[in-house]
């Protein structure tokens, strides 16, 4: 029988602290001059106001030195590089990885000197990236990759994997410990969400199947971004509604997604030659909370120093700047140059026009557009529907765009880019049915709402 084991206070302060400060850099919104925010949105806009003229630059950068490096690897076959795992992963990579720098490489280079077709780096598309995302995406992953190992290595994920054991696997398919990796995301920043689930599952915690699911189903985009959503769309008196609308909606698709194909069909195996990290079974004199408690405390006796912490995180930076940023150019930008030059997104929300009228939703035809034309781009349903007169249709596109998830300028571009077993077949078909499952319970609450 497993033993109740009892540590000094020292170390369950060193799995309270730690684990409650990247609760709360990460997760807890706050009211800042009127606005609900996050202390990484607060860094990011303190980073764009004061360095903001120089993060494209440092963007192409990253982008630079991504796709050069392999290069390198490629050429001479360097041993520092191909001796070292985390430099080897970095700079050892296939085919369509190289493609994707290499693309990545020259629509930065031409965003950011505004040379070559315009249709590449217009302000609607390579430049929209660039300039408005990519700055943005780098200073969050330098932010949430120091903030990350607080949540991962102190003993937070034991003590929530026991506490919502019975309810996660259950309900979701998931591991408990999923549970913070999954609030991270909805309530932190859908990218964050993305580069906790890949360490995680790199680590062994989560196998092909579970991994899949919990990057596909919870990295929705961060509170503030939804904030500007609304601003677009002339809804900021409705977040109330909106948001409880996002997560009502939400939680349907992450009942039904998992239980489906694509989804269900991932195997339960673990990531390459990981060793599995099974969950332990909960001894049957101990609660469930005092069991996850004594797991925190083990993990986080485990930290003998800062250092090890502190080298987790810049891998953590560096892998997010250099693996996933040029998936983003590249994958982003081909993404925004369809829906902008191409009537593809058009054509393809076609057969939405009759599901629209069916579901009553005023202004279908306009509407129709919007709602797979956030496949390229979240923003993109907002610009196309804000010239949309009827208020609960725009309320519809708003909050559609949300729980679609799957968008190829940042969380679809992420997911490619990480270590997680989806492709590029598997996005669009999981943005289809969360499309088709989210939809009418949208349409539902819509009616609902606007008719009081």
């Amino acid at each position: 029988m497993e033993e109740k084991r009892t540590y000094s206070l020292g170390t369950y302060l060193k799995f309270i602290i730690p684990s409650m400060l990247g609760v709360i850099l990460l997760m807890v919104p706050f009211s800042l001059n009127g606005e609900i925010t996050l202390l990484v949105a607060v860094w990011a806009d303190f980073i764009e106001k004061h360095l903001g003229t120089y993060m494209p630059s440092v963007a192409v950068g990253l982008i630079s030195i991504s796709f050069l490096g392999v290069m390198f690897t490629k050429a001479f076959q360097p041993q520092f590089i191909l001796g070292n795992d985390f430099l080897r992963n970095l700079f050892d990579i296939g085919p369509f990885a190289l493609l994707t720098r290499t693309i990545a490489f020259v629509f930065g280079i031409m965003a950011l000197f505004q040379i070559g077709p315009e249709f590449i780096w217009s302000e609607d598309t390579g430049s929209n990236i660039l300039f408005g995302l990519l700055t943005t995406l780098v200073a969050i992953f330098f932010f949430a990759g120091y903030v990350l190992p607080l949540l991962l290595d102190f003993g937070l994920l034991e003590l929530f994997g026991t506490l919502m054991r019975k309810i996660m696997r259950p309900i979701f398919t998931l591991p408990g410990r999923s549970s913070v990796d999954s609030l991270v995301s909805w309530l932190g920043d859908g990218t964050i969400g993305v580069m906790l689930t890949n360490k995680q599952y790199e680590e062994g915690f989560y196998t092909k199947r579970e991994a899949a699911v919990i990057g596909t189903t919870f990295s929705l985009v961060s509170i503030d971004f939804t904030i500007v959503v609304l601003m677009k769309l002339d809804l900021t008196h409705m977040f109330i509604p909106y948001y409880g609308t996002i997560v009502i909606a939400g939680l349907a698709a992450a009942l039904i997604m998992p239980r489906i194909p694509p989804l269900s069909r991932k195997a339960d195996t673990y990531y390459e030659e990981t060793e599995a990290q099974e969950e332990e079974e909960i001894p049957s004199h101990m609660s469930l909370f005092s069991w996850g408690v004594q797991l925190a405390a083990e993990r986080a006796a485990k930290v003998k120093s800062a250092l090890p912490v502190f080298r987790g995180g810049t891998q953590n930076v560096l892998a997010m700047w250099l693996e996933v940023v040029p998936v983003v150019m590249a994958i982003g930008t081909i993404a925004t140059i369809l829906a902008e030059y191409t009537p593809l997104f058009t054509w393809l929300g076609m057969p939405f026009v009759p599901i629209l009228n069916i579901l009553q939703i005023p202004e279908a035809g306009a509407a129709a557009q919007t709602v797979v034309v956030g496949f390229a781009d979240m923003f993109l349903p907002a610009i196309l529907g804000s010239g949309i007169e009827t208020e609960m249709t725009r309320f519809v596109i708003g909050t559609l765009s949300v729980t679609q998830l799957i968008y190829m300028s940042e969380v679809g571009a992420l997911l490619l880019g990480s270590k997680l077993p989806i492709n590029i077949k598997d996005l669009i078909i999981i943005f289809i049915l969360r499309t088709l499952i989210t939809l009418p319970i949208i349409a539902l609450m819509a009616h609902l709402i606007y008719s009081f």
